[in-house]
């Protein structure tokens, strides 16, 4: 007889020969053999993605499986991905042998069409790890031929992830490549499509997504590694998806596990109808599954001196008691203090050139690295923040978790951030100079989020630094808090607000924007060095700076205390329209609309409520000639909506999916709520 768990609309099934686990939205069904998983259905409502099981398993270990007895076990129950995430149904498949047992584990969030799963390896001397290469494959030669055999030979059957054949005929796939280290790289996605045809028999392709999509249906799925980026992972693999054009066969590689044995990557299949707008909504809402967005506690507006490059120089009590000060005039949520509240001295010091400083190692140069510096904060760090916590405040400080010997020190970094948060209240901590090299730093690096997380309930956001080294990226630990995702300076000539809007926009596609944290500048610092540049930042009025950043976790990084009056004037008439309305925002869909900006386009962004009847749009009118723009709005319910303008010049009508824009002014935006007074009504 079948064992079967349910939780909510969640359900598994085990019946010695087949696990199902689904819900009403979506339904997966393996095939188990030896212990192996086949994969022979993905249904999504009535529809079947996959063609009948092929015979190469999903689900494999990074080196052969030897050949042995496996007994088999089937648990489940409800579970939490992480201390923040949704409750989910997890299902647990044992597959034991003498010398290595595979534990395939799968969870599901209920009325979520996304199904993730991750494999476990228990074992010693399994030998060498094989790297998925993705095997090879014939030259053309210029003869036809029908037959596959010399078009490609047989793949690589170990480090498998999934493996599936798709039953849809007409296939467009997507990869998408996405770059962090951003210190270094300033365009962060690039998308290459195929439309499969039989020729195209062998694509080895790396990344983190990749969407199939049933063109004539416009319905597709996205696969998904909660991994590092290929150039982070401490194991990685040639190849992260090998697709043949021939039969849309598919096979996903790198659990990233090392010496073959231990907790691979967790990959989740994603499904999505209605095009871009569905597909960008079904990612969205998976992220938010993983990571809830919570009103009280996401969704601030920070601010961080180290903007304006003063560095640690001018950290002090006195100073920062003029940046609450200033902080309370502009609307910020939080201030935080950078790198210097701290007795180490850092690499980044004003002083690391004359004194002792490190990037690592912090517990063995000094243990009192991480208390406040004695001179500077003579009295601690609870002036600054009573008188933060006074003005209606919060606090946030830098710290970097030490990389040395892989996270070694894990635990003593985590009480450090315990005591700060049950003692003083500080809830925002930025992340910085992580170097994940090595399977156990991964281990130990998350050890060290999800202790914070859970004996602080959630209340501790964590801002990961993506800007540089070896770090977990935009999905290796999509739990932990919001993505810092640039550094740039006007003193370098590195600031441009139309390549941040950039930025967004495009990350926008495939990255929650709830989870991003990005910054805006003091337009009045460094002029000089930007000459009769049309797009520097000074061309454009302070307010629009700020609105580059609204539909994120805004960051304000200068420091307050210097920010000229008009600009202090400009800025916090727009954040005050926005704190009235950020929850609204946060809770609806995000999508990017227009052109992708380039400093010349028409470009912005829809948030669009579940029911679809109403929602709020931000345009940008960036430097060009066209007073007038049309933009479609598709995530919009047909029909014509009432539009109230909240910020910045311009009208605005929607009716039946499209936007008309009128904007007089170059470099300038418009914010307005859009909604329908009657549901239906055209």
């Amino acid at each position: 007889m079948a064992e079967r768990v349910a939780f909510k609309d969640c359900y598994t099934e085990w019946d010695g020969t087949h696990l199902t686990v689904g819900n009403a939205r979506m339904v997966r069904v393996w095939r188990v053999e030896h212990g192996a998983l086949f994969a022979e259905s993905l249904r999504v409502g009535t529809m079947e993605w996959l063609q009948p099981a092929g015979d190469v398993p999903g689900w494999t270990p990074a080196a052969a499986l030897p050949d042995e007895l496996r007994t088999l076990a089937f648990s489940a129950g409800e579970w939490r991905e992480s201390p923040v995430s949704e409750p989910s149904l997890r299902v647990v498949l044992r597959a034991e042998g003498a010398s290595m047992t595979l534990v395939y584990a799968f969870w599901m969030y209920p009325d979520s069409a996304a199904v993730t799963g991750q494999l476990c390896v228990e074992g010693e001397g399994i030998g060498q790890v094989v790297v998925a290469q993705g095997g090879g494959h014939a030259e053309p030669t210029g003869v036809e031929s029908l037959d596959a055999k010399r078009r490609a030979q047989e793949i690589s059957a170990v480090d498998l992830m999934d493996a599936f054949s798709l039953a849809p005929q007409h296939v467009r796939l997507t990869q998408v490549r996405l770059m962090d280290r951003t210190d270094v790289h300033n365009e962060l996605v690039f998308e290459n499509e195929w439309l499969l045809l039989v020729n195209e028999n062998h694509l080895q392709l790396q990344g983190n997504v990749f969407v199939m999509e049933d063109v004539l249906g416009k319905r597709g799925l996205v696969m998904l590694k909660q991994g590092p980026l290929p150039h982070a992972r401490p194991v990685g693999c040639a190849v992260d998806a090998l697709v043949h054009g021939n039969n849309r066969t598919f096979r996903f590689y790198g659990h990233g596990m090392g010496q073959g044995v231990g907790e691979g990557y967790a990959q989740t299949v994603v499904a999505y109808e209605g095009g871009d707008v569905g597909r960008q909504e079904a990612m969205q809402a998976f992220q938010r599954l993983v990571r809830p967005f919570d009103a009280v506690r996401d969704g601030r507006f920070l601010s961080n001196t180290w903007g304006d490059r003063s560095r640690d120089a001018r950290i002090q009590e006195g100073f920062m008691l003029k940046e609450v000060a200033a902080g309370k005039r502009l609307g910020v949520d939080v201030i935080q203090i950078d790198d210097g509240w701290e007795t180490g001295t850092t690499s980044n010091s004003m002083h690391a050139q004359t004194s002792g400083h490190v990037w690592e190692g912090y517990w063995a140069v000094n243990p009192d690295f991480w208390k406040p510096h004695s001179e500077r904060f003579p009295n601690g760090l609870e002036p600054v923040i009573a008188a933060a916590r006074k003005e209606g405040l919060q606090f946030g400080l830098w710290f970097g978790p030490d990389s040395a010997e892989d996270f070694k020190h894990w635990e003593k970094d985590a009480e450090t951030i315990l005591d700060f948060h049950r003692q003083l209240g500080v809830n925002y901590i930025k992340i910085d100079g992580v170097k994940a090299r090595t399977k156990v730093s991964e281990k130990n690096l998350r050890r060290f989020f999800d202790r914070v997380l859970t004996e602080s309930q959630g209340r501790v956001v964590f801002d990961l630094d993506v800007t540089a080294e070896i770090r977990p990226g935009y999905f290796g630990m999509m739990h932990v808090g919001p993505l810092f995702v640039e550094n740039r300076y006007t003193d370098w000539h590195r600031y441009f607000p139309h390549q941040t809007l950039r930025n967004v926009w495009k990350l926008s596609r495939w990255v929650d924007p709830m989870r991003l944290r990005m910054e805006f500048l003091n337009n009045a610092r460094n002029m000089d060095k930007y000459g009769d540049d049309p797009l520097s930042p000074r061309a454009y009025d302070a307010d629009y700076l700020f609105a580059t950043v609204m539909m994120t976790n805004p960051l304000g990084w200068f420091e307050v205390s210097n920010l000229p009056e008009d600009y202090v004037a400009d800025v916090s008439k727009l954040v005050a329209v926005w704190k009235a309305h950020r929850a609204a925002l946060a809770g609806g869909w995000i999508h990017p609309i227009g052109q992708a900006p380039d400093g010349t386009s028409w470009t912005g962004f829809a948030s669009v409520g579940a029911d679809r009847q109403s929602g709020y749009v931000l345009v940008f009118r960036e430097l060009n000639e066209r007073a007038d723009c049309r933009m479609d709005a598709p995530m919009f319910a047909p029909g014509k909506f009432e539009v109230e303008a909240l910020a910045g010049e311009g009208a605005v009508f929607l009716e039946d999916g499209a936007l008309q824009v009128r904007i007089d002014t170059p470099q300038r935006f418009l914010f307005a709520k859009v909604y329908k007074t009657v549901k239906g009504e055209k």
